[in-house]
């Protein structure tokens, strides 16, 4: 039996026990929380020995690299974290070597030799071994807190840029979920530090990517299609996208950018590459029919994969980094990172050009350099009244069809508010034609989930432009679309900054207990979602 409920289409809304509804089945659940058990036993004798940071380098970047394998929609592949298992376990031995052994948490002790094994062990360590709800509840929100940070972390690593502070919470947060004298209000505690490396570790790739790629700009980005053959890449790694311009370069093939990718065409080391074609399609579920008629070979840098339908789309499919899935070939970087594409290039070569799905252009690039340098012209929108409020939209986008609201929320919403963006949850209506006022968009797409930083900055710019004692006195509003884990470490990010009165949606998290749920409510006044027309009079009288 498995059991997961990290994601916002846990099964009727309490969790997956069967089978993921994302795609993955029990065996690969299961190993995935062995996996997160193995990372606990490293963390275990890290904070209890003092071990320092900077001296694993190579545990350091493991232990993240395997919590971002774990994201709903990252790895299917049982075969490959099994391999990782195996790793992580030798590490964590090679830890233990110099230490006592009295007093070591199984975590840091157990041994598995075989998958049989490994799947009977996982069976008393995943989620629903800690038996109070409460405690279980707290000890998962910082556990996926601490996934969507690993994500961060790891991009911005393969950019050359490090925080060791967050390596050093990372094991310091692992290890507390080990330990049953912590009280509900300690927890409480660590789920707002893990709020507070949120923070870091999105400024920490902020900087990496906009010191080796530029600050993002103003970019219209065109939305239809060329007529030379042609690879997709998605997922977030701007390292990933970069090596395939280059080998692409001079090839005749062209490059598009799918969901979560869209926002590298606002870097400005990007544009110098004619055959970085445009944006094709929508969010990461709609891949299920956007793979079939693009006809060319696919490669994914990370999450989202949705498991294909037909054999011919998953011979099509290349993984590389944290994502993985069975059957399809897993590009792996040398000793010097670089990661060779000739393979996916020669199959594009082959393959027919992408079928026209859409054409037009989609405008972003509205990170917090941009928007900053627009600052007079915002500040006197906001003064003169002609901006009455800014709605923050941004998280993720799924499959549920309740997250229409998304859509009609936009297009209901007051010709004098502007809403900023970031992540898929964009789709819903950064298509839709909802002018601007006075020249400023009326959707503003500062750029994947991690600039979420980039609108935390902007909020904080304005409380200070606006010379105001408490963020939440701004005329913004919160209404975030969820789906998983760098979404949550996104949300504990907000609320560490202080963000109260958030709406989340299209659900509340199945990982909360109700008791959980209330000090969020009542502590943060988090809400979920009503009916549109309910939720805008709210916002607006706020």
């Amino acid at each position: 039996m498995m059991f997961c409920y990290q994601c916002q289409e846990a099964a009727k809304n309490t969790g997956c026990t069967v089978r993921g509804v994302c795609g993955k089945n029990e065996e690969v659940a299961n190993l995935q929380d062995l996996l997160i058990y193995g990372l606990k036993g490293i963390a275990h004798i890290v904070v209890k020995e003092g071990l320092d940071p900077a001296d694993l380098k190579e545990v350091n970047y493991e232990t993240i690299n395997s919590l971002f394998m774990t994201i709903t929609n990252a790895n299917f592949d049982a075969d490959s974290i099994e391999r990782q298992i195996k790793k992580v376990l030798s590490l964590r031995d090679e830890l233990a070597k110099s230490v006592s052994a009295e007093g070591l948490h199984d975590a840091a002790v157990f041994q598995v030799d075989s998958r049989e094994s490994m799947l009977e062990k996982a069976a008393s360590v995943g989620v629903l071994s800690t038996e109070n709800e409460d405690v279980r509840s707290l000890r998962e929100l910082i556990t996926y807190g601490l996934k969507g940070m690993a994500a961060y972390a790891e991009h911005a690593y393969n950019i050359g840029k490090e925080n060791l502070e967050v390596y050093s919470f990372i094991y310091e947060a692992l290890a507390a979920a080990l330990d049953d004298t912590l009280s509900a209000d300690e927890l409480v505690a660590l789920t707002l530090k893990t709020g507070e490396h949120g923070v870091k570790v999105m400024a920490l790739l902020d900087e990496a990517n906009t010191s080796k790629y530029g600050n993002p700009e103003i970019t219209e980005v065109n939305i239809g299609v060329r007529s030379n053959p042609a690879i997709l890449i998605s997922g977030h790694d701007l390292t990933d996208l970069e090596q395939l311009l280059e080998q692409t370069e001079g090839t005749g093939v062209d490059v598009y950018t799918h969901s979560e990718m869209l926002p590298a065409h606002y870097y400005p080391a990007f544009k110098k590459y004619d055959h970085f074609a445009g944006n094709y399609g929508n969010a990461w579920w709609k891949q299920v029919t956007e793979f079939e008629s693009f006809r060319g070979p696919i490669l994914f840098t990370t999450n989202c994969i949705v498991p294909p339908k037909s054999e011919e789309v998953r011979s099509r499919i290349f993984t590389t980094g944290s994502s993985g899935y069975p059957g399809c070939k897993h590009i792996v970087a040398d000793e010097n990172g670089r990661k060779d594409f000739s393979e996916i290039i020669e199959l594009a070569k082959t393959l027919p050009a992408p079928e026209e799905i859409e054409t037009g252009t989609i405008v972003g690039g509205f990170a917090h350099n941009q928007v900053m340098a627009l600052a007079d012209k915002v500040v006197d929108a906001v003064k003169t009244g002609a901006i009455k409020k800014f709605f923050v939209m941004a998280g993720c986008d799924g499959r549920m069809k309740s997250r229409s609201y998304y859509t009609e929320f936009a297009e209901q919403l007051p010709k004098d508010t502007v809403i900023m963006t970031a992540g898929c949850a964009k789709y819903r209506y950064n298509k839709l034609p909802l002018g601007d006022i006075g020249g400023i968009p009326r959707v503003l797409d500062a750029g994947q989930c991690n600039d979420s930083y980039s609108l935390a900055v902007i909020a904080l710019k304005l409380k200070e432009v606006f010379g105001l004692e408490d963020i939440n006195e701004l005329p913004i509003a919160f209404n975030i679309a969820w789906y998983e884990q760098k979404a949550v470490i996104v949300l504990l990010a907000l609320l560490y900054l202080g963000v109260k009165n958030i709406h989340l949606g299209p659900t509340l998290p199945a990982f909360l207990s109700p008791n959980v749920a209330n000090v969020l409510v009542e502590k943060f006044g988090i809400a979920g979602i009503g009916t549109v027309e309910e939720d805008i009079e709210l916002f607006m009288a706020q």
